[in-house]
């Protein structure tokens, strides 16, 4: 795999690369002439770089046919070169950023005479740059490093897992499960989004997500009083569902499908742990294997039910993405 890093000024970007490079076991490559020295936010001309690039084509190709290799690569902003490496199964891109306070005191160490204003200029100048935005908006994690401690800073690196194959290729679970948050989307229940995908042998067999029934008018709409006005129905999470108006995502999702096309070995994907009144009808229809991502209210209920029943539940956590905090 390839890491693309880029970090704001004074972030620490430097330890991360030497924890990736020394301990990590990740090669270090550079394309020249990209910026000038001076303008990269993460120096690395005091390392080790395995090996240097004139152009960003002759670097792709080298790691085109070396992908299965931990590689890493800190001066990727010109955005045009960004885009051709973000289009790779191979590629994935991290940002560094970190508090105001702790970029003083590691600029302090190399800029004695460099104030407080004048690090928050430098800053925000690359901070509110058009094309660093794009870059943030772009990387799969965004990590905050509030920490001067490079131990803590190692140890949050390693939790994360990052030459994890699942960040570059999802495995199945991941697949489908983001089939199910997809489905979510287009739920308008005001109480919460839920959505279900059915799968057999990895093909979709049918989706759902909960919502007022076909022809009703929808739940955001007043459809449902329940949802609508939980103070006066009395209904909090689980309670007084055979009130609520709308369909669950399992519900719907098992009504697509139907009970000849569920058969043996379909596995039931949804994005928060089934109620007590879907997982009985999950049972009925013969699915195999629940896999959930969010907790409910009745998670112990709904388990004792599978469990009774012989079908396979378990809750799916994927791999760490977005902004992390590590101090």
């Amino acid at each position: 795999m390839l890491i693309g890093l880029e970090g704001t000024f004074g972030s620490g970007g430097e330890d991360v690369v030497r924890i990736f490079t020394q301990k990590l076991k990740f090669k270090l490559l550079y394309l020249e002439s990209i910026v000038s020295c001076d303008d990269e936010s993460i120096q690395v001309h005091d390392l080790t770089i395995f090996k240097r690039f004139q152009d960003p084509e002759s670097l792709l190709n080298y790691v085109t046919a070396n992908w299965r290799e931990n590689l890493l690569i800190c001066n990727l902003r010109a955005l045009s070169n960004l885009e051709m490496f973000l289009k790779r199964p191979f590629f994935m891109l991290i940002t560094i950023d970190s508090s105001i306070n702790l970029k003083f005191k590691r600029v302090s160490n190399k800029y004695p005479s460099w104030t407080l204003e004048k690090v928050c200029e430098e800053s925000d100048k690359l901070q509110l740059n058009p094309k660093y935005c794009s870059i943030q908006d772009k990387a799969k994690l965004k990590l905050i490093n509030n920490t001067l401690d490079t131990q803590i800073l190692y140890d949050n690196l390693q939790k994360l897992d990052l030459t994890n194959p699942e960040r570059l290729r999802p495995h199945w679970d991941s697949y489908f499960m983001h089939f199910a948050d997809l489905a979510a989307m287009r739920s308008n229940c005001m109480k919460r989004r839920v959505g279900c995908v059915i799968v057999k042998d990895n093909r979709v067999v049918a989706t759902g997500y909960n919502g007022t029934p076909r022809g009703a008018k929808n739940c955001n709409e007043g459809g449902c009083n329940r949802c609508n006005h939980p103070a006066e129905s009395g209904s909090s999470s689980g309670v007084a569902l055979s009130t609520c108006l709308c369909l669950h995502a399992e519900e719907n999702a098992l009504l697509e499908a139907g009970r000849r096309r569920v058969e043996e070995n379909s596995i039931l994907y949804c994005n928060t742990c089934p109620c007590l009144t879907c997982t009985i009808k999950i049972v009925q229809v013969g699915i195999t294997e629940v896999v959930y991502s969010q907790s409910y209210s009745m998670d112990e209920f709904s388990e004792k039910v599978f469990r009774e029943a012989g079908i396979k539940f378990r809750q799916f956590i994927p791999p760490t993405y977005g902004t992390i905090v590590i101090q």
